[in-house]
């Protein structure tokens, strides 16, 4: 099967009545698509289709960039760099507002219960905390769900398959967009253990899309001027410094963002790509650093001078010796497994979520609102279970802490002590971390508020991700981590000369590379949050120990969230039993072919009958001695024909003359999803019976292998190219000139086995994949 014009799509929808093109959260079983495959985009199944970054040569193609000049040239590559200097500079500005919103909404939040606290209106002031992130949950919630149901979640998974070549309808869009950033706002200051890490990515994405693609004409906002950027080639690049800058932005991490770029998300690199990526996020830094010094005057009210996510909490020198490393490769290792054990957990809480969320937008919005009530119950009855420490002599700051942030929560405790769970858990994120990150505050937490705190937030945290919401994972999985490795390090002790500040370090970097399974990318975002170089050697240590640990059992938790969306991602490595195949083993016919000089209504009915997006186009007699594959034709350049009516009454060649009917703006990619439909397009019958020539627009270069060439080698080609469709040619000369069309659906292993069972187990098919066990799909 193809995932998006393939030929035999409806073939094997005759065969197979349940298909696995339906994503695995999905409790029902789709009706196979002849046109594209389904996916989970956001919170809706959509239908998705795949994108093509190959450059496609034809005669228009030739004669358009044969009229070009070196100042068009130059001119290219100017508004290359224009266009990453622009989304450094927007993405900039739309995280620190972010945060400055984030820490002003909650801010005064906890700084009205607080006060009322501190009257002991203790009743009060738990209305007052539950209502508020009541309200503010009930506000993202709807408008995700009625709004942009794409902007739920991370984005992350999304961003990742884009980059690997799916398109998803929607992500990319200016409603989108403003969902995102509006949502993660009040999604993040509504008390919910979620992030805005990875919303600023799918952010910063967006942002890189709408500018390559000149803006949004369906909302009047284009700017012709931008207009350069006609192929997903381009755009792709674009997208992927977004992604680099949402990182860089979310962190104030210019080189780590792009590294994770490089290292997670990106499916194709080069050095000039990397050359741009790391241009925009050091507009990116120097951006934020202007905005934070204006907070360093006082004038982002609440915001104060904490700048954004930045713990620079180990400025000091650090003292370690050889002692150390056994607790530490400890550490790592429990880390990875428990890595894994959030990873699986959370998958199978988005699965069951989704099944809810089928039954309507009123079930998603009881999902999000039982989990903010929930929340709030946990978070302020949970500091009650707590002792009240008396206030140490040598703090630094003071004790108890009077208003929102603080080392010290007074809560409910009488004058001069503190509550020590408090002041983890009724706190913001980022407040919790510099708590548990900070130094010299050995004796500030006892062992039952930190396991407390620990529990709490590793399955908040898996909960709270699955509601309709735009929601990130990493500050979650730093909060838990952090919180881990500080109990990890009371349990150590005196015997190792670790503070509990630093452990608390390594264990967030221990639970990251679990979850993600990232190794350079996580230790410089880790060492540029910390502002120490000190730490290098024990964050490399932790990273590998717990990446392979938990490479052991499970995948990394985007790879895994992908899986279960049905997002049709192609690993960069292949199975072993595809060089067991030939590529004529998965193509499968029949085959909708085009003649050099077809009959319109021809083309009509095969567009209207049918949902490829690829048509190999072959030449007879007397156009030449024997049948000849001449090259493909994309559905797109169809329609436009067809909406152009570039006809001619008998069945000739056309000269040159008919190019002056079309512009490179006609041919040229429109924006993510959109596109004109055949439906739209009115003929006559007299024009019907006429031809059109596809020759000067046909790509006379698609990539072609031969039918015995291996599975794996074809893959290899596709995935590294970047193709939509590749072309099945027959080993003898004698045969039809083509014999199918390989899409990406038919590299998908699920899609393999299904047509060659014996080649595995279903024992082992089920564990590889992650495939539930028959009949249960869920």
């Amino acid at each position: 099967m193809f995932i998006n014009g393939n030929t035999n799509a409806s073939l094997n929808a005759a065969e197979d009545p349940e298909s696995i093109t339906a994503p695995l959260i999905s409790r029902q079983r789709y009706a196979p698509n002849s046109t594209s495959q389904v996916a989970l985009v956001g919170a809706n199944v959509r239908p998705i289709e795949s994108l093509d970054y190959e450059i496609l040569e034809n005669e228009f193609f030739k004669q358009d960039w044969r009229s070009c000049g070196k100042a068009h040239v130059l001119q290219y590559i100017f508004m290359k760099w224009v266009s990453c200097f622009l989304v450094g500079i927007v993405v900039g500005l739309i995280a620190f507002c972010n945060n400055l919103a984030v820490e002003n909404i909650a801010g005064i939040k906890f700084v009205v219960t607080s006060n009322m606290m501190l009257q002991r209106r203790f009743w009060l002031a738990f209305a007052v905390f539950f209502f508020s992130n009541l309200g503010l949950t009930l506000f993202a919630v709807v408008v995700t769900a009625f709004v942009a149901p794409a902007a739920a979640g991370s984005g992350i998974p999304e961003v990742k398959a884009y980059l690997n070549g799916v398109d998803a309808p929607g992500i990319y869009s200016i409603k989108t967009l403003l969902v995102k950033i509006v949502g993660s706002v009040t999604a993040v200051s509504s008390s919910l253990l979620i992030g805005k890490a990875g919303p600023m990515v799918h952010t910063g994405a967006c942002v890189a899309s709408l500018l390559g693609q000149g803006g949004s004409k369906k909302h009047g906002l284009t700017w012709k001027w931008l207009r350069y950027f006609k192929n997903d080639r381009d755009r792709r690049d674009l997208v992927t410094c977004g992604a680099a800058a949402g990182i860089g932005a979310s962190f104030r991490s210019p080189v780590g963002g792009v590294l994770f770029v490089f290292e997670e998300m990106a499916s194709w690199w080069r050095s000039a790509l990397l050359w741009r990526a790391f241009f925009t996020t050091a507009v990116i830094a120097i951006v934020l650093r202007a905005l934070i010094d204006v907070c360093y005057s006082g004038k982002c009210g609440l915001f104060g001078t904490g700048g954004l996510i930045m713990f620079d909490v180990y400025s000091a020198n650090i003292s370690y010796h050889i002692t150390d490393v056994p607790p530490v490769l400890l550490l790592g290792f429990v880390g990875g497994i428990l890595g894994s054990l959030y990873n699986s957990l959370l998958t199978k809480v988005i699965r069951i979520y989704n099944i809810i969320h089928e039954r309507g937008v009123v079930y998603k919005i009881l999902i999000a609102c039982t989990v903010s009530i929930f929340t709030s119950c946990l978070l302020f009855g949970l500091p009650w279970l707590a002792t009240c420490r008396p206030c140490p002599r040598d703090a630094v700051e003071a004790c108890p802490t009077i208003g929102r942030s603080g080392n010290y929560k007074k809560f409910q405790c009488p004058a001069g002590h503190y509550n020590d769970l408090a002041s983890l858990i009724f706190n913001t994120n980022d407040d919790a971390i510099r708590n548990l990150f900070s130094k010299n505050t050995d004796s500030e937490f006892q062992y039952s508020s930190m396991i407390i705190f620990f529990v709490t937030c590793f399955f908040l945290s898996i909960f709270s991700y699955g509601v309709v919401v735009p929601a990130g994972l990493f500050v979650p999985v730093i909060v838990t981590g952090a919180s881990y490795g500080r109990f990890f390090g009371m349990l150590v002790g005196k015997h190792s000369n670790l503070n509990h500040g630093l452990y608390a370090v390594l264990g967030a970097a221990a639970l990251l590379g679990g979850t993600m399974r990232m190794t350079v990318s996580l230790c410089v975002i880790i060492l540029e949050l910390t502002n120490n170089l000190l730490l290098l050697p024990l964050i490399m240590v932790v990273l590998l120990v717990s990446k392979t640990t938990a490479d052991a059992f499970n995948s990394n938790i985007y790879d895994l969230i992908m899986k279960a969306k049905g997002l049709p991602y192609l690993e960069s490595h292949v199975e072993p039993y595809m060089r067991q195949l030939t590529v004529a083993d998965v193509v499968t016919g029949p085959l909708q072919l085009f003649q050099g000089i077809e009959k319109v209504g021809n083309i009509v009915h095969i567009l209207r009958t049918t949902g490829h997006n690829g048509f190999p186009v072959i030449d007879e007699p007397p156009l030449s001695e024997t049948p000849v594959l001449f090259g493909i034709v994309l559905r797109a350049h169809l329609i436009e024909l067809l909406k152009k009516k570039a006809f001619v009454s008998n069945p000739v060649l056309v000269s040159t003359d008919s190019f002056k009917l079309f512009s490179s703006v006609d041919f040229a990619k429109r924006g993510s999803g959109k596109g004109d439909k055949i439906e739209d397009i009115e003929l006559t019958e007299e024009e019907m019976e006429m031809f059109i020539d596809l020759h000067p627009f046909t790509n006379t270069s698609p990539y072609t292998v031969v039918e015995t060439m291996s599975l794996a080698k074809a893959l290899i080609l596709f995935r590294e190219v970047g193709l939509r469709h590749l072309l099945v040619i027959p080993k003898l000369s004698n045969r039809t000139p083509v014999v199918g069309i390989l899409t990406r659906h038919d590299f998908m292993p699920e899609h393999i086995l299904s047509l060659h069972p014996m080649l595995v187990s279903s024992r082992w098919k089920r564990l590889r994949f992650q495939l539930p066990s028959p009949p249960k799909l869920i």
